[in-house]
């Protein structure tokens, strides 16, 4: 089983590629340092969404990163995903668990304190803190939790964290100072000239963060 390193956490969106191929984005920006991927094509057909899950996953074997696909239970069964990242109006964890098994990773979004506390009874892998600030990435969107709601949650989770929603390179250290274990983002690297660079940049900013958050402690 790959373990899930959460500092920097790629969320896919192939509408803001500007017409360059998902799986190129996603290899530059895993030699920039990013740690996870998730793929979240909600607008995809089936068979869409299996083939680029199938590329990615290519991809991400060389570089032992893993893949987790939002949502889809199905196309994280059909590629043989590492994992599965699910929100509060999707298939319940425990039915998720009960079919995937205990070797993967399952992400929970939880987007109040009160789901926040929900999530403790729960045997997840990581909750993903959603949305941080607001964001255009995302249409269904909660109210933002800004870095005090981060603070807070943190403050009595068990799960380890990743901040998602309106991050960059100017709020990524802030987000790891108030708790989070890393960051993930979207359009930050997929919107980006240069996915590689911009990975790179994001990376030594949580790197740098961890370590000044681990000599406080």
């Amino acid at each position: 089983m790959m373990r899930a390193d959460l500092s920097l956490y790629l969320v896919t969106d192939k509408e803001l590629a500007n017409g360059k191929a998902l799986e190129d984005i996603v290899e530059e920006a895993v030699k920039g340092g990013v740690s996870m991927v998730q793929i979240r094509e909600k607008e995809a057909s089936s068979k869409d969404f299996y083939q680029l899950a199938s590329k990615i996953k290519k991809v991400l074997e060389k570089y032992k990163v893993p893949l987790i696909i939002n949502d889809r239970l199905d196309i994280a069964l059909a590629v043989d995903a590492e994992g599965l990242h699910i929100g509060q109006s999707d298939l319940p964890y425990k039915v998720a668990r009960e079919i995937l098994g205990p070797n993967k990773i399952i992400g929970l979004s939880v987007e109040n304190i009160e789901q926040a506390k929900q999530a403790n009874q729960l045997d997840v892998d990581y909750i993903g803190l959603s949305p941080v600030f607001s964001t255009q990435t995302k249409n269904d969107i909660a109210k933002p939790l800004e870095l005090d709601g981060v603070k807070k949650i943190m403050s009595f989770s068990k799960h380890a964290a990743v901040a998602i929603g309106g991050i960059n390179s100017a709020n990524t250290a802030d987000i790891i100072k108030a708790g989070a274990d890393g960051i993930a983002v979207v359009s930050a690297i997929v919107c980006a000239e240069d996915p590689y660079n911009a990975s790179k940049e994001l990376k030594e900013i949580v790197n740098r963060s961890l370590s000044l958050k681990a000599i406080d402690s």
